[in-house]
């Protein structure tokens, strides 16, 4: 058979699921956008601006610089060295306008919030060079990339309205619930929390920088995951943002069905502006585990973000280890650094329990389970990992829910099947995932042939 002849029946078989993929997306595009607009409006319903309000305000007015330059970074993985350097000079001239208008104006801007707008107008930029200079795959490209930057962005957006709105229609938490599940791993967050206070201030600075910075390490590895866009002309199939993004949509939907603050602010004097002694069921953080008993929904303020359960904190920091696993020996060792060290923190800072970051973990790998899965077109193997890792992410929760005190009362038994349950889904995961992975190909040797007398 001749080679023309072989290639048109794969032609025609690949074309209806090119087809099919882009009929998915297209839909997904369009649920994106209704999801959007309602939060934008469920979000004025409850007198607060919305995302795509946010997002417009950050045109002119100040903006946190690290995530506009952070999306900045990933829309320039499809760009040339040349075309980077001018896209980040356009962003810097741009923002020295802005600091000089500001400046002669005296207007006053929020700490840290100096400059950032010029990251976002260089990506505006971009997209419409994509549309007015650029056709076919390159246009699509370049729009693919500005999307991965303005994703970056919205989506930090979309997350800070969600807890907006978690403490205005949640005035209620079930911390104590929760505090009482949380005797069956011992009261880790209390135990943490004397431990970095003995560690003095230093240490403490320190793993409060890798607490904020979550972020910052996340672009990193998504920069390294694709450095080869620009080369390649395509991104790769599954990379770190997609997981990240997921991540921080679906996760606040669960602190509207699961309403909790944390042990500094339910049992302690809050932080960061916001709680206090008079809201707290007691002020017992992180010196007195509060006793088992009968637990029951609390009032708490109408400014605490309710961003307790599952800690996203955690599913971000293992979505970072898992996808630096096949990294350089460096990023392996920064990947499991920053899990360590934001578990210390979340339990530490007393922003967490115990409990939450075991669902944290079973979160983090169901996405990434998911997303992956979803890739390859929904096998079998990967729908049973699915299905597996969301029935025990429901389990816990509704453990946590409504059989704490028995939990508490037997933590011999019930910290172990806690414990049990998140390494029944890592396991599952890595059984999985590593069955999907091509098997290496044997380098075949040249035969030894003896030397000629």
């Amino acid at each position: 058979m001749s080679p023309g002849t072989s290639r048109t029946p794969r032609t025609a078989q690949l074309a209806p699921r090119g087809r099919a993929r882009g009929a998915v997306w297209g839909a997904a595009g369009v649920v994106a956008l209704g999801f959007l607009v309602a939060l934008e409006v469920f979000a004025r319903r409850c007198g607060i601006p919305g995302p795509v309000t946010a997002q417009l305000r950050e045109l002119v007015f100040a903006a946190k610089p690290g995530p506009l330059y952070g999306g900045l970074a990933l829309t320039m993985v499809v760009l040339t060295w040349r075309q980077r350097f001018v896209a980040a000079g356009a962003a810097v001239g741009i923002d020295i306008v802005f600091v000089l208008v500001r400046w002669a104006a005296g207007a006053k801007v929020p700490e840290g919030q100096y400059f950032g707008n010029g990251a976002l107008w260089a990506m505006l930029g971009c997209a419409v060079v994509a549309i007015t200079r650029r056709t076919g795959d390159e246009r699509v490209l370049l729009l693919k990339g500005v999307g991965l930057g303005l994703l970056l962005v919205t989506g930090r957006k979309i997350g800070d309205t969600w807890l907006l709105i978690t403490s205005k229609t949640r005035p209620t938490v079930l911390d104590p619930y929760v505090a009482t599940a949380d005797h069956a791993l011992g009261n880790p967050s209390w135990a943490a929390g004397r431990i970095l206070k003995a560690m003095g201030p230093l240490s403490g600075h320190v793993v409060h920088v890798v607490y904020a910075q979550l972020a910052v390490a996340a672009v990193v590895v998504a920069l390294y995951q694709l450095r080869n866009v620009a080369a390649e002309r395509r991104f790769p199939r599954h990379h770190l943002v997609r997981t990240f993004l997921v991540i921080g949509l679906l996760g606040p939907a669960i602190y509207m069905i699961f309403p909790v603050v944390g042990p500094v602010f339910a049992y302690g004097p809050g932080t960061s502006g916001t709680g206090g002694v008079e809201w707290a069921v007691a002020n017992l953080w992180p010196h007195t585990p509060p006793a088992v008993g009968v637990p029951h929904p609390v009032p708490y303020d109408g400014i605490t973000p309710r961003n307790c359960m599952p800690s996203l904190h955690t599913a971000w920091a293992t979505a970072i280890f898992v996808h630096t696993r096949k990294g350089p020996r460096l990023l392996r060792f920064a990947g499991a650094f920053w899990l360590v060290a934001t578990l210390g923190a979340t339990l530490g800072f007393g922003y967490h329990y115990g409990v939450d970051l075991v669902a944290g973990v079973v979160f983090s790998l169901t996405v990434e389970a998911a997303l992956r899965t979803f890739d390859r077109g929904w096998d079998r193997s990967g729908v049973r990992l699915v299905a597996y890792g969301t029935a025990v992410f429901a389990a816990l929760l509704l453990a946590y829910r409504f059989v704490p005190v028995t939990m508490a009362e037997h933590p011999w038994v019930s910290g172990p099947l806690v414990v049990l349950a998140m390494l029944s889904v890592i396991h599952g995961y890595l059984r999985t995932t590593r069955a999907w992975e091509p098997d290496p190909v044997p380098v075949l040797l040249p035969e030894p042939h003896p030397e000629p007398v």
